[in-house]
């Protein structure tokens, strides 16, 4: 869509201003601990861009609250495994052997989008040190948040995603669908006798480049739309809208939850 159409969608401008007050109306309080999942494009013409969307959901939670978003680096994983697009069989070790080591300063994240993206650069907006996996945190909670992320489960018992699930955060889904939603990967880890596959990463240890190999669950996203589906309609989750997209806000902590026993019963 062009920008003239985007412009001509909405009767004003989106601004740090009215998108705060949009966030407080669709249930977003002060104190809240927020992992946010986004899409600028959806909202229709913003005032500012990234940047205003990323202060007013600062403004929204308070510095009393957290916010959190992914900062994943998909990139920095095994050649062998990529498929959007695929790379030729003889580039691999020559990825393995010349791939940055992940840096949480300066490794882009890819596939998160503009918001997150730009979160991640604002003053005070911390990174864990998951090299594939990380997660942006800015506020309260952020250091306990991010204070360990295992490389075998970065999205495990552990991790980001278990610490919101025990300070009983919220997940707003700004304009895109349940298939982004991180916190559902949180939920496979119950699943028993998932399917385990290998990986492979470049990253740092004892300040040496090292490509590394590691175990982990075989995630998979491809159920999260008819799940989302599912718990919407046995759950209740606010759904409103902010200009032109979609908005969700759940609890974390049901949604995971639900997830785990729609998994397992999908498993048996």
């Amino acid at each position: 869509m062009t920008e003239r159409k985007t412009i001509q969608q909405l009767q004003t401008p989106h601004t740090t201003a009215s998108l705060a007050e949009d966030f407080q109306r669709v249930g977003i309080q002060k104190g809240m601990t927020l992992i946010v999942h986004s899409s600028l494009s959806s909202l229709g013409w913003v005032c500012g861009g990234a940047v205003a969307v990323v202060t007013a959901l600062m403004e929204a939670v308070g510095e009393e609250g957290t916010l959190v978003m992914p900062s994943q680096s998909a990139d920095n994983s095994d050649p062998a495994e990529w498929q959007r697009p695929p790379v030729p069989e003889d580039w691999w070790q020559i990825i393995r052997d010349e791939m940055p080591a992940y840096d949480p300063d300066v490794t882009p994240s890819r596939g998160m989008g503009v918001i997150a993206d730009t979160f991640r650069t604002f003053p005070g907006v911390k990174r864990s040190a998951h090299p594939v996996y990380s997660f942006a945190a800015w506020g309260k909670h952020s250091d306990y948040i991010l204070s360990e992320q295992p490389l075998e489960e970065g999205f495990g018992p552990r991790s980001p995603l278990a610490k919101i699930y025990e300070l009983d955060g919220h997940i707003l889904l700004l304009g895109v669908t349940h298939e982004s939603n991180t916190s559902l990967h949180f939920a496979e880890h119950s699943v028993p006798d998932r399917e385990k596959v290998k990986k492979g990463t470049a990253m740092k240890e004892n300040g040496n480049r090292v490509w590394k190999t590691y175990e982990e669950i075989l995630y998979d996203s491809d159920p999260f739309e008819e799940l989302g589906k599912d718990f919407e309609g046995k759950l209740q989750v606010k759904s409103n809208k902010i200009g032109t997209a979609d908005v969700r806000l759940m609890k974390q902590r049901s949604a995971v939850d639900f997830a785990r026993n729609w998994l397992q019963e999908k498993h048996r």
